[in-house]
């Protein structure tokens, strides 16, 4: 409940009392671009009207006096931007409405960071179980600003979402953090807030002109008891979050997932191995990756995890190995989004990616008998000798794959390999490129030796 009484909306009821140590003077300002409503009282909280999916800029201000906090002088310092909601009913029911939100809007965030606009901000993350926040890392004596895009809406959070019924108010709040000894950014410097408002693409710009007209249209008394509308919201002091720093570290019970950089946080490029049927890099094979219906709620969360799905891990915390493989296809999509859900559905089915082509190896024996040298092409020998082929998927089609994945099926130090030949007519040998290594006719057969560099260290593979 204590946690609950830290939420911004209730630190600001109370604000016009005097406290002790109070701050008169913050060390940071955060100002909005973009207009307050004029049809706010006197003594109410400014509004302001966003619209959905736009990029608004938020000003990062060093407002520090001489001599105050010194210690980030010349240091970077974190500050955490977050949509949350104002009205006490949803803050308690957070959580839940988030979800709910998530369910309904599946792969979209409530919050992002429009990273080409903006200027001065480092080392931007985001975490996927927290859609409604963005962190990045800031110079206070340099020009700083973030830009934001909100994408719900108010009106998706009311209990019907037409025939009039009014949009909920969020907050837009941001807290700023100083790194501590052992460099995490967890000490709390500063944290403001203001009130917003959420309408679908140009609803704002009505809105504020519809607010504007009434306006107009009162006497000058009663303009009066109203506040003038401003270009800029400027964001009031308030408590911090009770979400602080803190809760991404290694405190949860749970393996719970951590911040992430924002360039990798939508965009996975796999290893180019992870596809291939013969992938050996973690040294089991891709069978042993396969999740049985067997398996415990404990072994399915293992999996999720290894197989990168860790944002799902609290979604089906509840579900065993023979609960998640019944999920259908349009299951799975419903629930994760179309990405996710398809990357789920193939990893829960053990499909691989079909590689563009296949060669079959088969390391020479050293035994350098003409009879066997002429037999192996065709697989056997005069004294029954068995020439035993490894299968070698290629999806880069690209003589480093080669190279990578010779070394990898026959237990060969990538580092020791210099080059890779082909032999060709009268026993010349070629250098392997991406073109020879496109032209390639697939399920070719080739037996491989190998010869010690002329300088002595490490060997050439020949091809032949």
């Amino acid at each position: 409940f204590s946690d609950v009484l830290a939420l911004p909306i209730f630190k600001q009821e109370d604000s016009s009392l005097p406290q002790e140590n109070e701050t008169k003077h913050p060390p940071f300002q955060y100002v909005m671009c973009a207009a307050t409503s004029p049809a706010v009282k006197l003594y109410d909280e400014t509004l302001t009207y966003l619209n959905q999916g736009q990029s608004y800029e938020i000003r990062m201000l060093d407002n520090r006096k001489a001599g105050d906090i010194p210690e980030i002088n010349g240091k970077l310092v974190k500050s955490i931007i977050r949509v949350v909601f104002h009205d006490r009913r949803l803050q308690y029911t957070e959580h839940q409405q988030l979800e709910g939100w998530k369910w309904n809007r599946p792969g979209d965030r409530l919050l992002d960071l429009d990273i080409p606009m903006s200027v001065g901000v480092i080392d931007i993350k985001t975490n996927p179980s927290q859609l409604n926040a963005v962190e990045f890392l800031w110079d206070p004596t340099k020009c700083t600003s973030a830009f934001i895009q909100v994408h719900c809406i108010s009106t998706e959070f009311t209990p019907r979402k037409h025939g009039g019924e009014k949009g909920v108010p969020f907050r837009i709040q941001v807290d700023t953090f100083k790194q501590t000894e052992n460099g995490e950014y967890t000490d709390h410097l500063h944290s403001a807030s203001c009130q917003i408002k959420v309408f679908k693409p140009k609803g704002a710009d009505r809105k504020q002109k519809t607010d504007r007209e009434k306006m107009e249209k009162r006497t000058a008394h009663e303009k009066e008891k109203y506040q003038p509308s401003y270009d800029t919201t400027v964001l009031t002091e308030c408590s911090p979050w009770p979400d602080t720093p803190t809760t991404f570290v290694n405190n949860s019970p749970t393996p719970a997932p951590t911040f992430t950089s924002a360039q990798h946080n939508t965009y996975s490029v796999p290893d180019s191995n992870s596809s291939s049927p013969n992938h050996q890099g973690d040294g089991t094979s891709q069978g042993s990756g396969d999740l049985h219906p067997s398996a415990t709620i404990q072994e399915t969360q293992q999996w999720l995890l290894k197989h990168r799905f860790s944002t799902y891990t609290r979604l089906f915390s509840n579900f065993s190995g023979a609960d998640l493989l019944k999920l259908t296809r349009e299951d799975l999509v419903q629930i994760c989004g179309p990405a996710d859900g398809i990357r789920l559905y193939n990893a829960l089915k053990s499909r691989s990616v079909r590689p563009r082509l296949t060669i079959y190896v088969c390391q020479e024996p050293l035994r350098s008998i003409e009879l066997e040298r002429q037999d192996a092409g065709n697989g056997d020998s005069s004294n029954g000798a068995i020439y035993v082929y490894h299968a070698i998927y290629l999806e880069e089609m690209a003589a480093s794959e080669v190279t990578r994945k010779l070394a990898l099926a026959f237990n060969i130090p990538l580092h020791q390999i210099n080059q890779v030949y082909r032999q060709g007519p009268t026993g010349i040998h070629i250098l392997v490129s991406d073109q020879m290594v496109q032209n390639f006719q697939d399920e070719s057969c080739f037996l491989f030796t190998t010869i010690k560099a002329e300088n002595g260290e490490g060997f050439h593979i020949i091809l032949k």
